[in-house]
């Protein structure tokens, strides 16, 4: 016997559909709520780390993501300057255990994709265009209003509406992400043949230059400055302005800059952190996710947390006999302190960098999460 029955989720991203997934498995009726009218074709390419795979391999998709993604093992550090310097090349840490390549990168509308399609086919009604924008608790359950009107009562609301959730503001929970002072331009390039796995460029005019390979001719490339007022640039302009950023950069960057154009998909996004202090629930509606830790993706983990989220709470559900406090502080004690482990790093790592600490052992730090990732969340 679970412990619902019937449960609403804010969002369609990866933390709503890692809960609606095993939940419908588990023969609970679930209603997603989505604000966008449809699932985005645009966006860049996402690392996965190897505690992602083993989440996504949880869901039911890892063959479809691996036909879809480019695996890779390990990653490189290098230095600016044309030669492009190789500093540090890290070791492999297959933190999803021995069955899934310790990386891989993919086209984040391909991995959205895919979840929605087999939360679908469990039976999960995804209701695009459609914003949660009532909840009021009951004895027994949660009443829902969407696009104001009336949606029914719920056994249990998850808000996985990400960074400026809307059910975290209708909770009273008032924290909301903070900009970190780094700004990112992300765009969708073709891969290089030398290009075989994550490399980071540290120093130079940005503060990380880097790529990710996403398929066999396909990858994102990546440049990390102090975060400034770019939205406005169109797609010609931002391609000229990545170009000269690059071009500190050797090695691949070279390729990298000849092939950036206005069709390279650019986007620009400031970083920004934070996480919930204390409980993320409110009696029976609880936020994960983005909406209750985010981080910049220093460390490429957001998925991944993301993903665990959703899992762990559907698990709970599952196997519980009740939505009660024993419920929530397993959750909270399974979920809390490695989201927070997570969240500080990537903000060390960047406030390292914002400093210019030439001291800081960004290697070290990166390791030292992954190999804390690498144990079940």
């Amino acid at each position: 016997m679970t412990a619902v029955k019937k449960v609403a989720i804010a969002g369609c991203g990866a933390a709503s559909m890692a809960a609606a997934i095993p939940l419908a498995e588990a023969g609970v009726s679930v209603d997603v709520y989505e604000l966008k009218p449809e699932l985005s074709a645009l966006g860049s390419g996402i690392t996965l780390q190897g505690n992602a795979l083993r989440a996504l391999g949880r869901l039911g998709v890892w063959e479809e993501v691996a036909a879809e993604g480019y695996p890779f093992e390990g990653l490189t550090l290098r230095g600016p300057g044309p030669d492009a310097a190789i500093i540090a090349e890290l070791p492999e840490v297959k933190t999803g255990g021995p069955d899934f390549p310790a990386c891989m990168g993919m086209y984040r509308p391909d991995l959205a994709r895919i979840l929605v399609a087999r939360a679908e086919s469990l039976g999960v009604r995804i209701h695009f265009d459609t914003k949660i924008t009532g909840v009021r608790e009951t004895e027994s359950g949660v009443l829902v209003e969407a696009g104001g009107a009336p949606a029914g009562e719920f056994d249990l609301l998850i808000g996985a509406d990400g960074l400026h959730s809307t059910v975290r503001e209708l909770i009273g929970i008032e924290i909301q992400p903070e900009h970190t002072g780094m700004g990112i331009w992300r765009a969708f390039v073709p891969r290089p043949a030398e290009v075989t796995q994550s490399q980071l460029y540290y120093g130079g005019p940005a503060y990380i230059a880097g790529y990710t390979p996403t398929g066999e001719d396909t990858m994102y490339a990546f440049l990390v400055e102090d975060a400034q007022d770019r939205f406005g640039v169109g797609p010609e302009e931002a391609a000229e302005i990545m170009k000269g950023i690059a071009a500190a950069y050797g090695g691949p960057w070279n390729e990298i800059r000849a092939t950036l154009s206005e069709a390279s998909r650019i986007n620009y996004t400031w970083f920004t952190s934070h996480i919930i202090d204390g409980p993320w629930n409110r009696g029976r509606i609880v936020v994960i996710g983005d909406a209750a830790h985010s981080c910049p993706p220093t460390v490429a983990q957001g998925a991944a947390q993301a993903l665990e989220d959703g899992i762990v709470l559907a698990d709970l559900l599952v196997g519980a006999d009740a939505v009660d406090q024993d419920l929530w502080d397993a959750f909270h004690a399974r979920r809390a302190p490695r989201a927070r482990a997570v969240v500080e790093a990537s903000v060390q790592l960047g406030r390292w960098q914002l400093e210019h600490n030439r001291d800081a052992d960004a290697a070290g730090l990166i390791f030292g999460v992954a190999q804390q990732m690498a144990l079940p969340a």
